[in-house]
């Protein structure tokens, strides 16, 4: 069994569909599937962790073996956050649970579309969600946790060399005194190869996916209002 089926699970199917409708570049056929399986029941947590997620991962295990070109690997990243955008009506219906996210990526980092699923995600479950996008100022980011007073903070690397500029924001954070507190979570390639390295930049958490960040979330809350 490959990583993708594995990451598919009992939306194999659809999630192939969904990959080589945008690999054929048929953006408008990708959208129509999609759609067509929300009006059908299918929930939209599973369409963006079994078919979202999933069918970026196997893109970019296509472009790293060199068997799709970069700009097929952007065609269907861009293509993906449209179609994202496209279910909004459908996210925003939630009633709202009190509690407040902030998600980002650090400086440097172009890579959004795992912590845009996270804040979508946390949207679905009733947070409010401010979703700051890709290489943000660290300062800038620092000043809305300031600003919100956020109960979680999401930050995303893709690429290795992007470490640094989150193990950067997050002192920065600590060393801020009103928010030096803030329950962090980071996520992205680099510490899903090394599940221990999130403890070495000074994070609270590392989640594997969009749908384990919220239970770490609701760990984080717990265990933050115990200490007080």
């Amino acid at each position: 069994m490959t990583v993708f089926e594995e990451e598919s699970g009992p939306f194999l199917e659809i999630a192939k569909n969904f990959m080589d409708a945008l690999l054929n570049v048929q953006r408008n056929e990708a959208s129509r599937m999609i759609l067509k399986a929300v009006d059908e029941g299918m929930d939209i947590k599973d369409i963006y962790i079994h078919v979202f997620e999933s069918s970026q991962h196997e893109i970019g295990r296509l472009w790293q073996t060199n068997k799709i070109t970069v700009a097929q690997k952007h065609f269907c990243t861009a293509a993906t956050q449209m179609i994202m955008s496209q279910l909004y009506p459908y996210i925003f219906r939630t009633d709202n649970n009190g509690h407040r996210l902030v998600a980002a990526c650090a400086a440097g980092e172009m890579h959004e579309m795992g912590v845009r699923m996270v804040a979508d995600i946390f949207e679905m479950e009733g947070w409010d969600t401010y979703y700051l996008g890709a290489n943000t100022p660290n300062d800038s980011i620092t000043q809305t946790i300031i600003d919100l007073k956020p109960d979680i903070v999401a930050l995303s690397a893709s690429i290795h060399y992007n470490l640094g500029a989150v193990k950067d924001l997050i002192k920065l954070i600590r060393n801020t005194p009103d928010i030096s507190n803030i329950k962090i979570m980071v996520g992205g390639r680099p510490f899903l190869l090394a599940p221990e390295l999130w403890k070495k930049i000074g994070a609270d958490g590392c989640p594997t996916n969009a749908i384990e960040a919220l239970s770490l979330a609701d760990e984080l809350i717990s265990s933050k209002k115990q200490a007080e």
